[in-house]
């Protein structure tokens, strides 16, 4: 069976079904090929401000302010003792009706209101259908897809592009050779839920909380809605595997005593049962683009998680994909540099927040330091963690250098010519 659209998407996550809804929106013919039935569950529920801006591009607003996910106005960071920093309120720098109040997601919930969002814009979506091949012409340009549906018939779809946002898996990179490895990002996260755990009231109900554990780990614990807490630890994998133990449940309860908070707070909860482990947290792809392919989201890069930047970046990266590619079919161009500004603006924006998780990391380091030194890097460092990343902050990467190791960007992301 042979299908045309103008643009084949693989993955329903949320940068894929971002990227839908703008084509969709702009009158394309867009298939989207999602491997698994929604609701489904995923990790990843922490935005952060600036999530705000994609989310406003879509039209979303008034559908998440109507939601049930818990509202988000601050962070906090512990120490392994238990102290608790201040929350920093987002309301302090940013409008607190816009972008200084976000939200804590549960992704099952999110992300089908996200597929139904580009179902409702005219996107296709078929979902129990693994794509199983990149379907190339004989000069190697991707043309299509090969997918396997779930009665186990194969099916040849085309496309005039086809927009890899399989997530952090990264479909295409795996296939054509192109994932990288972060040179010294590469944590170990395991993580549950608790039901009816230790929480704040008010406007800290849903504050995220870092926990900080020994040899620079940290926990997340984000409040959820219906009494849930998603929380989890990361941290280099020999630490976590320390003494031979390998057994996910067993290395979260050993970790809980390593922070004094954490303890305290999961001791009035009871966890879900199931305990997940994932490692390799940071990846990105050589190449952004390729004759008939194009990358978004987690499979262009995926950043380790510490800052929540994971959804944001996904959602900005389909939207601006949307626009992108939308502008490409007009032209009639779907040449690989018809996607260059696209890439330079994704990596800016990962370039930038791969610089402060590196420098959080450092056993030296710490913002506080910084600010003492350097008032004006404070509100710097805020925009830069909250998800304004893409700007020119080379003023706040010369002072943080003194503190701590900047790394040099990576090459990777700019698309292959033909």
């Amino acid at each position: 069976m042979n299908s045309h659209h103008d643009v084949l998407i693989i993955g329903g996550g949320p940068a894929g079904t971002s990227t839908a809804s703008i084509l969709a929106e702009h009158g394309h013919r867009v298939l989207v090929i999602e491997r698994e039935k929604f609701p489904r569950y995923h990790i990843g529920e922490s935005l952060i401000p600036f999530t705000f801006g994609p989310l406003e591009r879509l039209g979303l607003i008034p559908t998440m302010k109507q939601s049930h996910f818990t509202k988000k106005y601050s962070v906090s960071f512990v120490q392994p003792d238990g102290k608790r920093s201040q929350p920093f309120y987002f309301f302090n720098r940013y409008d607190r009706e816009t972008i200084a109040q976000t939200w804590q997601v549960r992704r099952s919930e999110f992300d089908m209101m996200l597929m139904n969002h580009a179902r409702s814009k005219g996107a296709e979506v078929r979902e129990e259908t693994t794509v199983t091949k990149l379907l190339k012409d004989d000069s190697g340009r991707v043309i299509g897809v090969e997918v396997q549906t779930k009665e186990g018939e194969k099916q040849h779809l085309l496309a005039k592009l086809v927009i890899d946002a399989s997530g952090k898996e990264a479909f295409s990179t795996l296939r054509e050779g192109w994932r990288m490895k972060d040179p010294y990002l590469n944590k170990v996260a395991v993580w549950t839920y608790y039901k009816g755990s230790k929480r704040a009231t008010g406007i800290d109900e849903g504050g995220t909380t870092i926990a900080f554990v020994p040899d620079k780990g940290w926990f997340w614990h984000i409040p959820q809605h219906d009494d849930m807490v998603s929380v989890g630890v990361v941290a280099e994998g020999k630490y976590l595997s320390r003494d031979g133990v390998k057994d996910p449940k067993a290395i979260f309860e050993r970790e809980i005593s390593e922070n004094q908070w954490i303890a305290d707070h999961l001791s009035q909860g009871t966890s879900t049962g199931e305990y997940w482990i994932t490692s390799e947290y940071s990846r990105h792809s050589k190449y952004g683009a390729s004759p008939g392919l194009l990358l978004v989201g987690d499979a262009f890069a995926f950043l380790d998680p510490v800052f929540s930047s994971g959804v944001m970046l996904a959602l900005k990266s389909g939207v601006l994909a949307g626009d992108a590619v939308h502008e490409a079919l007009v032209a009639g161009d779907l040449s690989p540099e018809r996607f260059t500004e696209y890439a330079e603006f994704m990596r800016q924006g990962i370039d930038n927040m791969r610089k402060l998780v590196y420098a959080f990391y450092n056993p030296n380091f710490s913002f506080k330091d910084v600010v003492m030194k350097y008032p004006d890097a404070g509100d710097e460092i805020t925009d830069c963690l909250s998800g304004d990343v893409n700007k020119d902050y080379s003023s706040l990467w010369a002072k943080i250098r003194e503190f701590a190791p900047i790394p040099d960007e990576l090459p990777y992301g700019m698309p292959l010519a033909a």
